[in-house]
């Protein structure tokens, strides 16, 4: 009996049951994508994170700590890769002579490394000039003193006469602030690192300061620095925090308080904690819209045979079966349809999968468990539905189970204005989070827990469903109350029988705005998936355009500008615009901060000047009154919040002179607040015009370079390197190897995988809602075609009520949806504004993909019209035998 039903049910209903399980498949995959997506990012994001770490440990040994003791410890961490000793001592200051000049610096500081440093720590110190591994000095130190390669300085000790040593070469130290941190905890707040630094052997080192270790120790401090396998921590960044600091703690308890451990691998991963969590609320965000749509559709295929469902259960009745027994038979079609979802939703996984992954594994434990989940849900969330659904039809009779074209009982929604209710509280959410700053992700500095506001996600759903729902209440009134001008929108198509047809579509305004809502629906979700992923993907170029200073970027030194070749740049094919910038160091009180010198007026050919990148969010006019006001600086929020600075205020400033190599006062006024510039720091930074700095201080040169090009970045990377190849420390970077490295914020991922999954699941639902479920409804309605074909109806006739359903239903749900859709990316960017780096000005639409979706969806719209309108050429008796 079973056998006969399930043949039954596939001879008689394919259309629905492959439509279902097309749904479940969809459900199915769309959640498993983004789950493994997510998985995925999160690995990434950790391993970006811990390979941005120049040295993962630094552990400061005290007086009492014993070295072997240490060494077993480390090495019983099980993760350890190596290990290298490292010696400070602090310097009363550093002398050289050049020419007739003698220049002198303040306290410095020189440590001493061993040979193989930077063989286990390559990030750490960038070559810029001469050879590693000598004695080197770091850059701004060797632009106080003056020197390079082969010159001789003194190095002044605390304790014994002064030193003299052969500078070997010039090293940049990106990470300064961590490589001087301080271990001991006896320093309140943050610590500079210090202005000038020497490096030298540890032998060479341990011979110099052995003395003054002796005599002064609290001047000098002993480190081993440690490297780990990263490829053991966990994926997830939360997860490998805890189990890094976890380490960092044990070894600590272990040594009885002997070290002090400078745990920066898990200070990395504590702040990109918070990336992880905005991944977990993109997937909410973009995901669940997605996965309740996919559920809604596949409800509205297995929902369109009701009718047939219910003369069928009469029947059976009238043979004696119960209701248990009937829904019995019914859930075998509900097992078909999840059993075939679910191999279908399994190879679209895979395919999903290696798509997000490349040639990653697929069958890993996480998206096994996604996919499992997801299928579950899914299929319990449609069988539970549907089972629900046809127990309630069958509890009264058949006539009154029977579901009546035109009913007047209104939907409890419409009845209790729900849609207006959710639109009121989606818009409430979202103006909290405009107006005060809301943040989705809470994480605070220098606590491990970090909290999601998910709350914040009822703003888009609310919005998106409340929109839907009221298009639908707007649509039957208009529909409803219509009139003259619904028969005016039919009369191009429906000729004469334009009134017929409108009247038509009053009567079955009811069931026609179901439609015209799932392709709303299916509209607003493709729409603000686009215009969301679009301005997502913008906003990384950004991001890496800050980091970099713009598509190409030359990074020289004061000692040695880069501007000289600037000419020769400019010449090279694939270059739109070059222009030189200043990058120079001044004292802000005892704060030793970037100085950009740029000039105002040209800045904005070779790198993007965005509104958000100024207080006052008009870059132009920031701009303008940079440029008419020649001792004019821009400086950071931190530093106008630290020096408490109003508008006009002077701000006397040291910088280093060309005449003497010393600092000197020069006087600038406060104009405004930059909260971005390209290459600058995220912290405190200063922006002044560069040929003010260059009057002031009689340096000209200047260090950097930007580059905006119109050919691929890395291929005039490439052709400029040989042109400043010849400039002592002169770095070329491209924006497409920043983009690829950066790991400070989510949009430095490549999302392309994503982005083109979500966008072919919007077009599958926007043609799905528009030709399926159309094809469906009207399916419905074959009997009342072949009622008007007994009356006489031409297939003219016909094809003029089919299209005039469907083209109201089509127009008004394409309406609403793209009217939703960019309503709802608007406020997604704005309250996700917490992954933007600065946050976009404006959204940017992918009009192209856009086209592709509206031609689509219009082709569906007619294909559902073309095969309707061959109801009319069908047998009438075997029409209405079949209803």
């Amino acid at each position: 009996m079973i056998v006969q039903w399930m043949r039954g049910v596939l001879a008689h209903r394919p259309g629905r049951v492959v439509g279902a399980l097309i749904g479940v498949a969809v459900t199915t995959t769309l959640v498993s994508s983004l789950g493994i997506y997510l998985g995925r990012s999160f690995g990434v994001m950790t391993l970006r994170a811990a390979d941005s770490v120049p040295v993962d440990w630094q552990l400061l040994l005290r007086a009492s700590a014993d070295e072997a003791a240490v060494r077993k410890a480390l090495a019983a961490t099980g993760t350890l890769v190596g290990f290298e000793s490292v010696a400070y001592a602090d310097v009363a200051k550093l002398k050289a002579v050049t020419g007739a000049t003698t220049q002198v610096t303040g306290a410095a500081k020189a440590v001493g490394l061993e040979p193989s440093y930077t063989a286990l720590f390559p990030h750490a110190f960038r070559q810029l000039t001469g050879r590693a591994g000598g004695v080197e000095l770091a850059q701004q130190t060797a632009a106080n003193l003056r020197v390079r390669a082969g010159d001789t300085i003194s190095i002044e000790r605390l304790s014994g006469a002064p030193i003299q040593v052969t500078v070997d070469g010039v090293v940049a130290l990106d990470s300064a602030d961590s490589f001087f941190q301080d271990l001991s905890g006896s320093s309140v707040g943050r610590i500079a690192p210090p202005d000038n630094v020497v490096f030298m052997p540890l032998a060479a080192w341990s011979g110099i300061f052995t003395s003054q270790a002796a005599g002064l120790p609290a001047t000098v401090e002993r480190q081993f620095h440690a490297a780990f396998n990263h490829a053991l921590l966990p994926s997830d960044p939360g997860a490998a925090y805890v189990f890094e600091n976890g380490l960092g703690l044990n070894l600590r308890a272990r040594l009885s308080g002997s070290v002090d451990v400078g745990n920066n691998l898990a200070v990395r991963l504590l702040a990109v904690r918070a990336d992880s969590l905005y991944a977990k609320v993109l997937f909410l965000f973009l995901g669940l819209p997605g996965a309740i749509l996919a559920l809604l559709m596949t409800l509205s295929i297995v929902l369109s045979g009701s009718n047939h469902f219910l003369r069928e259960a009469a029947l059976m009745r009238i043979r004696g079966a119960t209701t248990r027994q009937i829904l019995g038979y019914e859930s075998l079609e509900v097992l078909l349809i999840a059993l075939g979802g679910a191999v279908l939703g399994a190879a679209l996984t895979y395919l999903a999968a290696r798509l997000l992954t490349g040639q990653a594994a697929v069958f890993t434990a996480s998206n096994i468990a996604w996919f499992l989940a997801s299928t579950l849900g899914g299929v319990v969330a449609i069988g539970g539905i549907l089972m629900l659904e046809l127990w309630r039809r069958l509890r009264g009779s058949a006539l009154s189970s029977r579901s009546t074209v035109g009913s007047k009982a209104l939907p409890l929604w419409r009845r209790g204005y729900l849609d207006l209710v959710f639109l009121a509280l989606g818009l409430g959410v979202y103006l909290i989070a405009a107006q005060s700053g809301y943040q989705v992700v809470m994480a605070p500095e220098g606590v491990p827990q970090a909290s999601v506001h998910y709350e914040a996600f009822l703003a888009p759903f609310l919005i998106w469903l409340g929109g839907a729902l009221l298009g639908v209440r707007l649509f039957e009134a208009g529909v409803g109350r219509g009139g003259s001008a619904l028969e005016a929108a039919l009369r191009p198509r429906s000729g004469n029988l334009a009134g017929v047809v409108a009247s038509s579509l009053r009567r079955q305004k009811r069931l026609l705005s179901r439609g015209a809502a799932m392709i709303a629906l299916a509209f607003a979700f493709a729409v603000s998936t686009a215009v969301f992923n679009a301005s997502y993907n913008a906003q990384s170029r950004v991001d890496a355009e800050l980091t970099n200073g713009s598509d190409v970027t030359v990074t020289g030194q004061t000692a040695n500008p880069v501007d000289g070749a600037l000419g020769a740049i400019r010449a090279l094919p694939g270059v739109v615009a070059a222009e030189p910038m200043m990058h120079r160091f001044a004292y802000v009180g005892s704060d030793l901060q970037d100085m950009y010198g740029i000039d105002p007026g040209r800045i904005g050919r070779a790198t993007p000047m965005s509104d958000a990148f100024f207080a006052g969010n008009d870059a132009k006019k920031t701009l303008a009154q940079l440029a008419s006001r020649p001792d004019g600086v821009l400086v950071s929020e931190e530093t106008k919040n630290d020096y408490q600075l109003k508008l006009g205020d002077t701000l006397n400033l040291r910088m280093q002179f060309a005449s003497d190599s010393q600092y000197h006062i020069v006087p600038f006024t406060f104009i405004g607040v930059t909260r971005e510039f390209p290459t600058a720091p995220r912290d405190s930074f200063l922006v002044a015009n560069a040929s003010y700095l260059a009057g002031a201080t009689g340096l000209a040169g200047r260090e950097d370079i930007l580059i905006k090009t119109s050919a691929h970045s890395a291929a005039v990377a490439a052709a400029v390197r040989p042109i400043v190849a010849g400039i002592p420390g002169a770095v070329v970077t491209d924006i497409g190897t920043v983009q690829r490295s950066i790991a400070s914020s989510l949009t430095s991922m490549d999302l392309a995988g994503l982005t083109r999954l979500e966008l072919l699941f919007s077009l599958l639902f926007v043609v799905g809602a528009t030709g399926l479920i159309l094809g469906l409804g009207l399916n419905e309605r074959r009997r009342n075609f072949a009622i008007l074909e007994a009356l006489g109806a031409t297939s003219r006739q016909l094809g003029a009520f089919v299209s005039g359903e469907i083209g109201i239903m089509f127009a008004s749900g394409a309406v609403i949806g793209l009217a939703l859709g960019f309503g709802i990316a608007g406020v997604l960017v704005k309250i996700l504004s917490g992954v933007f780096d600065p946050p976009p000005e404006h959204l940017v639409v992918p009009w192209v993909y856009l086209a592709l979706l509206a031609a689509a969806a219009a082709a569906a719209a007619i294909g559902s019209s073309a095969a309707m309108r061959t109801v009319g050429r069908r047998s009438l008796v075997e029409d209405l035998k079949r209803l």
